[in-house]
């Protein structure tokens, strides 16, 4: 059994003296009595006989007729819970008081069941009170769980805590947990994100008399991971196969899937082995996760060889494992493979759903391939898969990447007639179609259009429209929203900043959009400025021949971490060679960003400025190659180097 320390005893020395168990919740949590002298008793209705013809009606060729006895009515409530006829059951239930029937535990728990498929789990709460108050019918564990098992897969993991702590503390029920009891209530603690509590509660458990199955293991390890304690959670697995209980499939793939999406494939990889070894197949979850890890390490090639291997070993690629896979086709920029994908899964009898159209058309698009995406979305069509909101909206943002909103504009309409309703997305994709075409009016329309439809505008839309307002000349109105933005509260964006910077600086009020700047340089580490607001203000500075200015937002950026991009050698350059007197070429300039850059260990963004400065045939010095070369050849560069090189050969 795992080993309990003194503190993990703690919480249940409380319980093992009749007081509640408390998991982290205060005593004005516990739910209150439920008995039936606090409900206004209804008038008995007659129970005719033709409640026992209509109970027949329903399994007449199993059951024959109904005889007047207790399974007769043990039947009916079968019967009328399995049809959710709520009524009809307090109506067999009055009549069993009525005429002094035996009331059993297993009835109860049909109805409790009954209760949680018709997501009524304060029913189920109420009808537990009443038990044994009301029908003397005396609860145990195993309707105590019942009840519990209803609220927690409603989502209520408070109430069912407090549901936990109320009834254990009781002395009038006198209920012991068992093992099924601490399963629930470590998912409830998991779900709540209380990990050390519910590792608290499986310390206890072998002080209760229980042992932990392989249940109560897999939660906790799910719990664990979800919280990145994912060496916490392999440890668990080894702790349990030292206690004799052998793993199953989804303890192994709790912990695969956690180091796939943490990006370790090696330590996953093992765990496979490992599983292999004990016996336990990898089924569908497994490979899954390993095709995710895959895909997220760009190792798509190796995705696809363990898709064939997946199938050698007749395991059946499901619709997510497809989807996983043309997913990460797509985001490395290799969308026609992800469709190539799609045709191998029909050839295997499988069919594109809705969201692997929508990654493979927006992928296409944003590769340039509209042609190819709007092929697709005829296929689509044609093999009878109707496009939702999701896919209506993919090609939308397409069309407009195209530079064809009147287009996607028309697609609009035609999702709306079908009942589609457009989201945040679909409109703002639109938004921006029509201002990069230059048509700010119809922008406009768009986002008044999006209010009359009831759809909230977020930040990203608020960031376009300040964008599109700010490229168009209109700072005025920019600084409008800008202002409505403040007074409702939405959350600003680097995007929406940048664009107000813009903005000020086209319209020569460079040192308002300096405030901004200093204003963002205060904020958290998403809202600081990047390389294209660093752009925009070196820019302007320089455009003013205000070159120290512009060298001192250049120590701000270096400062701050944001590598220089090649927009921001050519500023300099045009500077140094139009403004300059005698005018320069600026390799002195460059060679000294590179040698700051390497000395800050800033490898890429020397790489960058190495890269302009041979391409404008500005050799660097010989002591500044010799810098940049012993920094990219120390080992833990060396890799990092190649994988760069090689991710940019890719693209």
């Amino acid at each position: 059994m795992p080993k309990c320390s003194i503190s993990h005893t703690r919480l249940l020395t409380h319980s093992l003296r009749r007081t509640p168990l408390h998991l982290g919740l205060s005593q004005t949590q516990t739910l209150p009595s439920y008995s039936s002298s606090n409900l206004p008793e209804p008038p008995p209705p007659p129970v005719s006989a033709e409640i026992f013809k209509s109970g027949t009606k329903m399994d007449s060729h199993k059951s024959g007729s109904y005889k007047s006895g207790d399974l007769t009515f043990y039947s009916l409530i079968d019967n009328f819970a399995a049809s959710f006829d709520f009524r009809s059951l307090e109506e067999v239930l009055h009549q069993m008081k009525r005429e002094r029937r035996v009331f059993i535990e297993k009835i109860f728990i049909v109805m409790f069941k009954a209760y949680g498929k018709a997501h009524l789990p304060e029913k189920a709460l109420d009808l537990f009170h009443r038990m044994g108050d009301e029908f003397q019918c005396r609860q145990t564990v195993k309707s105590f769980n019942s009840v519990l098992n209803v609220i927690i897969h409603e989502g209520l993991f408070h109430r069912a805590l407090e549901f936990y702590s109320h009834v254990i503390a009781s002395k009038s029920l006198n209920i012991h947990p068992n093992a099924l009891t601490f399963n629930l209530v470590i998912k409830a603690l998991c779900k709540l994100g209380l990990v050390d509590q519910a590792v608290e509660v499986f310390r206890e458990i072998p002080l209760r008399n229980c042992a932990p199955d392989t249940y109560t293991y897999s939660t906790l390890m799910h719990g664990l991971c979800k919280e990145g304690r994912i060496d916490e959670a392999v440890s668990l697995l080894d702790e349990m196969q030292i206690e004799g209980i052998f793993p199953n499939p989804v303890a192994f793939n709790v912990l695969i899937s956690a180091l796939c999406k943490k990006g370790d494939l090696v330590r996953a990889g093992k765990l496979v082995d490992n599983m292999s070894l004990k016996g336990c197949v990898p089924n569908e979850v497994t490979y899954n996760a390993l095709v995710h890890g895959l895909c997220l390490k760009g190792k798509l090639d190796k995705a696809v060889s363990l898709l064939n291997r997946m199938v050698s070993n007749n395991c059946v690629p499901n619709d997510v494992t497809f989807g996983t896979l043309i997913n990460g086709f797509v985001k490395q920029g290799r969308a026609s493979d992800g469709a190539r994908v799609l045709i191998s899964l029909e050839e295997r009898g499988h069919h594109g759903n809705e969201y692997i159209y929508s990654s493979l058309i927006s992928g296409l698009f944003k590769e340039g391939k509209s042609k190819h995406a709007m092929q697709l979305w005829k296929e689509m069509v044609e093999k009878g898969c109707e496009p939702n909101t999701v896919v209506y909206s993919a090609l939308i943002d397409g069309l407009c990447r195209e530079g064809k909103p009147d287009e996607a504009r028309e697609y609009l309409l035609e999702m709306e007639n079908k009942g589609y309703l457009p989201n945040s997305f679909t409109y703002s994709s639109l938004m921006r179609g029509f201002f990069e075409a230059g048509d700010s009016h119809k922008a406009i329309l768009v986002w008044k259009e999006m209010a009359n439809n009831n759809c909230s505008h977020n930040e990203v839309c608020y960031s376009i429209l300040v964008n599109g307002l700010c490229k168009d000349g209109k700072l005025m109105e920019a600084l409008m929203v800008w202002k409505q933005m403040l007074s409702r509260g939405i959350k600003l964006d680097v995007v929406a900043y940048t664009s107000m910077i813009h903005g000020f600086c086209n319209a020569q009020l460079v040192e308002q959009g300096l405030k901004l700047f200093h204003q963002m340089l205060c904020q958290e580490p998403e809202l600081q400025p990047d390389v294209i607001t660093y752009n925009i203000l070196l820019n302007a500075f320089c455009t003013q021949n205000s070159i120290s200015r512009a060298i001192d937002i250049l120590n701000i950026m270096l400062d701050q971490g944001c590598d220089p991009d090649f927009i921001t050698c050519d500023i300099f350059l045009k500077t140094l060679r139009e403004n300059m007197n005698p005018p320069q070429d600026g390799r002195e300039f460059l060679d000294e960003l590179v040698v700051r850059l390497v000395k800050r260990q800033k490898t890429i963004g020397a790489s960058n400025v190495i890269e302009v400065m041979l391409r404008k045939f500005l050799l660097p010095k010989a002591s500044t190659w010799a810098i940049v070369l012993q920094q990219l050849c120390k080992p833990k560069n060396v890799r990092k180097t190649i994988s760069e090189c090689w991710s940019r050969m890719c693209h």
